[in-house]
């Protein structure tokens, strides 16, 4: 018996149904359930935070999922939330993102929490994205983590009476309770 390992593409992905949500990785599709109540409302204030502070600032452009990151061929993800630096504005594209942001926000859910700590965390980095957050409703943190020779490295775990900081975007201050409260 022959056992083939096919892998899809950009292309692929492109020929799927646009009802519902996906990401490709590694070549391997993968179906992204429609986000809840609490998580759209994390979602909701982080990028009010992040983004206020970045067209303050004019530091780039600031934007939510569903939109792709297009990391490779074999490789296309929706980040919860991504940040372009100003510098690097030309992989902005109409369609999508060509190429690693430099700030990816995953909100964890228990559908995607061990793909986003794990294999997307690997990838994100493997593609040069420099800053990566995880929010963990249940845990009601974020962990922020900076891009190093080997991998992500965690720069802080913020709790709730804490005030996040971000190496990437210096001067930015978010009170992690009120991300989570409510």
């Amino acid at each position: 018996m022959i056992s083939t390992r096919i892998k899809f593409t950009y292309g692929d992905y492109l020929q799927l149904p646009e009802d519902k949500r996906y990401e490709l990785i590694e070549g391997e599709f993968f179906m992204v359930p429609s986000p809840g109540w609490s998580h759209q409302t994390i979602s909701a204030r982080l990028f009010r935070a992040i983004d206020n502070y970045v067209r303050t600032h004019k530091l780039g452009e600031v934007r939510y999922a569903p939109l792709d990151v297009v990391l490779s061929e074999e490789n296309v993800l929706q980040p919860d939330i991504l940040f372009v630096s100003r510098e690097r504005l030309d992989i902005i594209t109409e369609r999508n993102i060509q190429g690693a942001p430099d700030l990816v926000v995953e909100i964890l859910s228990p559908a995607t929490a061990q793909r986003d700590k794990e294999l997307k965390q690997k990838l994100y980095a493997r593609f040069g994205v420099r800053e990566y957050w995880l929010a963990d409703p249940s845990a009601r943190t974020i962990e922020v983590m900076s891009l190093a020779e080997a991998g992500f490295e965690s720069v802080g775990l913020y709790h709730e009476g804490a005030i996040l900081r971000s190496p990437l975007l210096r001067g930015l201050s978010i009170e992690v309770r009120g991300i989570f409260s409510g």
